[in-house]
């Protein structure tokens, strides 16, 4: 028996910036985000899009397009970085939303939880899941990724936004690929990237010294919530590199592989903040784990034969074989956290099946990381239904209807100045409104679908 992925489906926000557009507007050279990056689009939620309304439209698609009776699914574990609330879990409001579709009572044999560690969440989801059901073979569960990656408008994170959710189905004996159960991990606490809880000072909001009430908060200080990060970019890569590097090399201890680990994979799926991102990071493990590999020398000869090495026509060759596959996605969406690694796939499998390459049998090599900062190494292997069940997927015939916006109708969304949408909805799920008066139900969320 094995276990893995039977069916995958998608959400990905229908606004788009053009990189291009963003970079004028920034005097950043285009080819600098377009070459140097990969970066074409970055996609962008609407007035009435959240992390729930990605992962419901999602999941509702995983349902219906693969005709899956909601009393199978026992489980639906939700990665994301992006939740809206400190203890209501995105999955709660999703098998919520489920019932509305599909009758009360429909889910109430589900269990769901949310799974945070920045952007391996979705890995940790899986991980578990499939723990799940290769004790419970009979059993169905749901994976979802959720998120919207929002910087600092001018940040040197803004062009690498994205907003979306994938949901897949884990069963045994799965149609599209089936994981090995061996998996490495590597972790260490560090601040690259982080979401803290942040505070200002109730006086400098009131001008007076007194502690009074202030639209319900007692205390001196008022607590604000930013969906942008703290974060070190370069410092963040080195981590990047740290963690996968040593998982990597735990993956290839653990399953006792001789010689080069990476050349037995077809195809490498790793997590892309950015379209180049892997390409980038991989090169020490490429030098490494090479047949002749690169012996450590004083850091200053280790570094300049590691940046010949990346240059080099074998590395080249290298990425066009095992990465590349994987990034056209990542260059049309932007980031999406948790997802990136799992769009990944499917933009492989999609470019395999363009191409007609049949990748049937083939293993898969996957390299998720999650700033804070962890990375996990697994592979999987191909089923002999994926291109069945990835071709009606629709991947890139849905981005290429994406809406363009001008930089103006950006700035505003991203202002939340934005009142109204961009785009009428049509047969998906919105944010109705927000609970403003009730005081048992203030903040509470509510949605509902759109014919």
């Amino acid at each position: 028996m094995t276990t893995g992925i039977d069916a995958i489906a998608f959400d990905i926000a229908k606004l788009h910036l053009p990189i291009k557009t963003l970079a004028n507007a920034r005097n950043i050279d285009p080819e600098k985000l377009e070459k140097g990056l990969g970066l074409l689009k970055m996609t962008l939620p609407d007035v009435h899009q959240d992390t729930v309304v990605f992962a419901a439209n999602a999941l509702t698609k995983l349902i219906s397009k693969n005709n899956i009776n909601p009393q199978e699914i026992s489980r639906v574990y939700v990665g994301t970085e992006s939740g809206i609330d400190s203890s209501k879990p995105i999955g709660s409001f999703v098998v919520s939303l489920m019932e509305q579709l599909y009758g009360e009572g429909s889910f109430s044999n589900c269990d769901t939880v949310d799974f945070t560690f920045a952007c391996i969440g979705g890995v940790d989801a899986l991980q578990n899941c499939l723990d799940y059901i290769r004790l419970n073979p009979e059993k169905k569960a749901v994976v979802i990724t959720s998120d919207i990656a929002k910087y600092d408008l001018e940040s040197t994170g803004e062009y690498t936004q994205g907003a979306g959710a994938l949901a897949m189905l884990i069963t045994a004996n799965p149609k599209i690929i089936a994981f090995n159960h061996n998996w490495a991990v590597s972790t260490k606490g560090v601040f690259d990237f982080f979401k803290p809880y942040r505070t200002i000072e109730k006086e400098a909001i009131t001008g007076t010294n007194s502690n009074t009430e202030w639209f319900g908060n007692l205390e001196a200080e008022i607590e604000i919530h930013k969906d942008q990060p703290v974060f070190d970019g370069q410092y963040s890569n080195t981590c990047y590199t740290d963690r996968t590097r040593e998982a990597y090399f735990r993956f290839k201890e653990a399953n006792n592989i001789k010689g080069s680990l990476y050349e037995k994979w077809e195809s490498i799926i790793m997590h892309l903040p950015y379209a180049y991102q892997g390409r980038r990071m991989f090169s020490e493990i490429f030098a490494v784990d090479a047949t002749e590999p690169l012996a450590q020398q004083n850091d200053a000869d280790y570094a300049t034969k590691l940046k010949e090495i990346s240059k080099s026509e074998a590395y080249k060759e290298f990425v066009n074989q095992k990465l590349q596959p994987a990034e056209p996605a990542s260059s049309l969406i932007g980031n999406l956290y948790t997802g990136s690694v799992f769009m990944g796939l499917l933009s492989a499998l999609i470019q395999f099946t363009e191409k007609d390459i049949d990748v049937t049998g083939k293993t898969f090599g996957f390299l998720a990381y999650g700033s804070g900062s962890k990375s996990k190494v697994f592979e999987g292997t191909i089923q002999s239904g994926w291109k069945e069940a990835v071709t009606t997927v629709k991947l890139f015939e849905t981005l290429s209807n994406s809406k363009e916006i001008a930089f103006e109708d950006y700035v505003s969304l991203h202002k939340k100045e934005q009142k109204t949408s961009l785009l009428q909805p049509h047969n998906e799920w919105v944010l109705d409104y927000i609970e403003k008066e009730n005081p048992n139900l203030v903040g509470a969320r509510y949605y509902k679908w759109m014919e």
